[in-house]
């Protein structure tokens, strides 16, 4: 009901749980398509010895459980000084959404054409300037697929969030919701629960939909070419 949606929201924390969420997948994201594009195009277009292994390398880090690294994450982050920060659930999401980017970029940046390349060092074209002015847009389908799923990760984790946050200056959503108590004792709020769930799934449906389109793009480029 429309009550529990006004409960939610004058919940405490939750309003900042959803800036905390925001600010933690947007700049996970950026980050990660930022070093992500530049090591993809490394491992995409240059030939360089042991690049086979990097890329096995890169692909073997995505495959560890959340969990199997947590208690190293947690002595990193407690080293670090970052402990209950977004600083630590950007740099742990990192982890992952850093090695799938690459990975995936590496493959949009080997299907394209080497003439595009020739074609611009013809022209005087610097390699920042091929990378950036030329090969980088043709990516957008991968960029903005990568980034999604990089963004929904991060938007929807729990573990982590929960192991480094431990008050609402921190918190992102899924422990916020988590946390959400009853008037009484034992008591289970499910219908703000459910409000909270639908108010949080809305940022992502609206992503999906904006971006539809070059979604669609990245992931059919990405079953044929990769």
């Amino acid at each position: 009901t429309i009550s529990s949606y006004v409960t939610v929201f004058q919940a405490p924390g939750f309003r900042r749980a959803l800036l905390n969420s925001a600010i933690v997948a947007g700049t996970t994201v950026l980050l990660s398509l930022a070093i992500g594009a530049f090591g993809a195009y490394a491992l995409g277009r240059l030939h360089f010895r042991g690049k086979t292994i990097v890329m096995y390398t890169i692909l073997s880090m995505t495959m560890f459980p959340a969990i199997a690294i947590l208690g190293s994450l947690f002595t990193m982050v407690r080293t670090l000084g970052i402990y209950n920060t977004p600083y630590a659930l950007i740099l742990t999401y990192m982890t992952f959404s850093l090695p799938f980017t690459v990975w995936v970029l590496s493959n949009f940046f080997k299907s394209l054409p080497l003439e595009l390349e020739q074609a611009a060092y013809v022209d005087g074209a610097t390699t920042f300037q091929t990378f950036y002015l030329i090969l980088l847009p043709l990516t957008a389908p991968g960029l903005v697929t990568t980034g999604l799923l990089a963004f929904i990760g991060a938007w929807n984790e729990f573990l982590y969030a929960l192991t480094f946050t431990i008050d609402d200056s921190a918190r992102t959503v899924p422990v916020a919701i988590a946390l959400f108590a009853g008037e009484q004792q034992f008591e289970i709020p499910w219908g703000d629960i459910m409000a909270a769930a639908v108010v949080v799934t809305i940022p992502l449906v609206v992503l999906v939909l904006v971006f539809q389109q070059r979604l669609v793009e990245g992931l059919t480029a990405g079953a044929v070419k990769g």
